[in-house]
């Protein structure tokens, strides 16, 4: 066995019960997991500063003095010990409150000491509690280089593990390391990096002598991590391409000639040709189509999915539309249904609302194959849903179903439809390349001739008269509005307009117009009878909450008021947006906030008042929150508990990592040459088998 599959509890300084709370709490098992702990920070101790230096801005401090006495202060649990320490150049209190007696017994008074520790401010005068103390015996005697420091949890301060007691652990189990580390990465890939050895890398990153050996030894731990993500991806995408034969489509027939001579609604956009000829091309390559289709909203992303509907309609199949709510799929049942009307093309709507009768009409349209286009929700994906020949599937709002539930649309055929993934939630390109590195990406990123940009504005919620009074006039030349909020009912825990009273409060201001409620809470059948009154114009004023954030299109809507935007995310701000700005008129968004609200805050609500572009928000939300916050990457199957990179601030590192990976695979798609073989195993190890790619859709 391995040194490295050693138990950590036969560590020096772990023991069985240490080790119980490492593994519950941090997940650490072996010797290995406990190397690949890596710290989060370092600090650096080569300095020494003066106590007249020591302000806000500085996290640690190493000074250099002497105790010139000692005070205790309080009685029992509040006694608390304080040293007076100088420089020579001014005073600061070192403060004990646990091993009173200990810390009084070694330290003396007049001898010099280096303390290290954490400045804080009270009453005007700084101390430090809890500090390092070391003997300072001559110049080249002081802590020198960097300090790593490490997460830990309350229950491992507890138990006496904090960072300092951690790095001891380390240093313990490196010590027990005899030979040489095996190498994780093949010499190719290594070469083609320009990486440091594994060995070098786990010694500098934990017991970094320099800055420069410290950054070699986290670029090459970096890159390690994100490339074995893309050469999992990468393979699988290769093996997929190779294996799975697609419907060959290979012609354009009277379908679509008469569709696009007839029945176009405006001139398709550049972006909007290129992409069909895309996805043209995948269809007739006689391999399975996997593509994601990214569009801002509005952007015409629909139209071409049903222009790439009626070329499978052309070859002989049929054709479904898979929605993540029944307003949307009934909208898209609408949307179609009005397209098509003058051609023989049969479209049908399945929900879970769908009666009994009908519901055994449609399963025995599809199997006939008298159904040419399925539009539903979730619902298309039951086992009783058989088709006749199911060739081309469309799936809208992607993130919002699971992997497993999308990979059921496979099962419809006895060879996998072609699959076109659409989103209008812009993905940046380093979470599309982690997340969605399985599907060919295509994108809409222009807007039909004709629509402007909402014009975006932030007031605070206590300056209300002048919006009403806009609102106002907007519905008196034949517009809508939306009012959104976070909340139905009020919480006791937010303190927040809620959408009752917010409902309220609308029909007293507006008495002279029509004032409508949605929310998540109603039944399919009576959100769909609000939203056909406002579709219709009957009803002026929509307050909702975020339930009309996908997909519901009414282009007279022209005013969006957000309330509480603080409580919503950049994305789902952009996606709330979107819902105006679909007709010709000019659109207005008014993000709603309290004045007083965070930094944060204040920085999202000025990425939104400066920018309609959704890729640019998208890049902006990843930055503020993070990969795992963003909606749908937690149900991706994505690994994304990295320990040391970020696929955000490394993103150089991520696009370097693919690109060896995509070299290495076009060369040895198996990975069988037998410079590969660690390649494979690491791939194995990390668990690079559990993630099936090619399901991803």
């Amino acid at each position: 066995m391995s040194v490295l599959q050693t138990d950590i509890k036969f560590i020096t300084g772990v023991g069985p019960k240490r080790a119980e709370i490492l593994n519950k709490e941090i997940d650490v098992f072996t010797l290995n997991d406990l190397l690949r702990w890596y710290p989060y920070r370092y600090i650096d101790r080569s300095r020494i500063y003066y106590i007249h230096e020591i302000d806000s801005s500085i996290a640690y401090i190493q000074l250099k003095g002497q105790i010139k006495s000692f005070e205790t202060f309080g009685e029992g649990r509040r006694k608390r010990l304080v040293a007076h320490f100088t420089d020579g150049h001014g005073f600061v209190d070192l403060i004990w409150f646990q091993g009173i007696r200990f810390i009084e017994n070694k330290y003396k008074i007049n001898q010099e000491y280096i303390v290290f520790g954490k400045p804080n401010l009270f009453n005007g005068k700084w101390n430090i509690a809890h500090p390092d103390i070391d003997p300072f015996l001559n110049e080249t005697d002081r802590p020198d280089g960097f300090m790593p420091l490490y997460s830990t949890t309350e229950k491992m301060k507890n138990h006496y593990l904090n960072s300092k007691a951690m790095h001891k652990i380390i240093e313990n189990a490196y010590a027990l390391i005899k030979e040489r580390l095996s190498e994780t990465l093949s010499h190719d890939v290594i070469e083609a990096a320009k990486l440091i050895s594994f060995q070098e890398a786990v010694e500098n990153i934990h017991f970094p002598s320099s800055s420069a050996k410290l950054r070699d030894a986290q670029f090459r731990l970096k890159f390690e991590e994100l490339f074995y993500i893309q050469l999992s991806i990468v393979r699988y995408t290769a093996d997929r391409k190779n294996k799975l034969k697609g419907f060959v489509f290979s012609k354009v027939g009277d379908n679509l000639n008469m569709f696009f001579k007839k029945h176009l609604p405006f001139p398709l956009t550049n972006a909007q040709k290129r992409v069909i000829k895309e996805i043209r091309k995948d269809t007739a390559s006689g391999r399975q189509m996997n593509r994601l289709l990214q569009g801002d909203v509005g952007s015409g992303k629909t139209l071409v999915a049903l222009m790439c509907i009626l070329i499978s309609l052309d070859n002989g199949f049929q054709a479904c539309l898979m929605a993540p709510t029944e307003i949307l799929a009934s909208q898209h049942y609408e949307t179609l249904s009005n397209m098509l009307s003058n051609m023989n093309i049969r479209v049908e709507l399945l929900t879970g609302s769908t009666k009994k009768k009908k519901r055994e009409g449609i399963h025995a349209g599809l199997a006939s194959g008298e159904i040419n286009i399925l539009i539903g929700t979730h619902a298309l994906i039951e086992d009783v849903v058989q088709f006749r020949n199911l060739g081309f599937v469309v799936i809208d709002e992607q993130h919002r179903f699971g992997v497993a539930q999308r990979a059921k649309l496979w099962t419809k055929n006895n060879q996998p439809p072609h699959v076109l993934v659409m989103t209008a939630t812009p993905i940046p390109r380093t979470l599309a390349m982690t997340v969605y590195g399985d599907l060919d990406v295509s994108i809409i990123d222009e807007l039909p001739p004709g629509r402007k940009p909402v014009e975006t504005i932030h007031r605070y919620d206590k300056k209300r008269g002048e919006l009403y009074m806009f609102i106002r006039n907007q519905i008196k030349l034949g517009r809508q509005a939306y009012i959104v909020y976070p909340l139905i009912e009020e919480s006791e825990t937010l303190d927040l307009k809620n959408l009752e009273d917010g409902y309220i409060h609308m029909l007293e201001v507006f008495p002279e117009f029509t004032v409508d409620k949605m929310h998540g809470r109603m039944k399919p059948a009576e959100k769909d009878e609000v939203m056909q009154r406002f579709v219709k114009g009957v009803t002026q004023i929509m307050v909702s909450t975020t339930v009309i954030e996908v997909g519901v299109n009414v282009p007279n809507a022209t005013v969006m008021v957000i309330e509480s935007a603080q409580r919503f995310g950049l994305s789902q701000l952009h996606q709330l947006r979107g819902r105006v700005g679909r007709g010709a008129d000019q659109s207005y968004c008014v993000l709603l906030t309290p004045y007083e609200i965070s930094a944060d805050t204040r920085k999202r609500i000025g990425i939104m008042t400066e920018t309609n572009d959704g890729f640019l928000i998208a890049e902006a939300d990843l930055k503020l929150r993070g990969p795992g916050d963003l909606e749908g990457t937690q149900q991706s199957g994505i690994p994304f508990n990295l320990k040391i990179a970020d696929i955000v601030r490394d993103n150089d590192i991520l696009y370097l990592a693919r690109e060896i990976a995509e070299k290495l695979i076009e060369k040895d798609p198996k990975l069988e040459q037998q410079e590969h073989s660690v390649l494979k195993q690491q791939l194995s190890r990390l668990g690079g088998n559990r993630y099936d790619w090619s399901m991803i859709s």
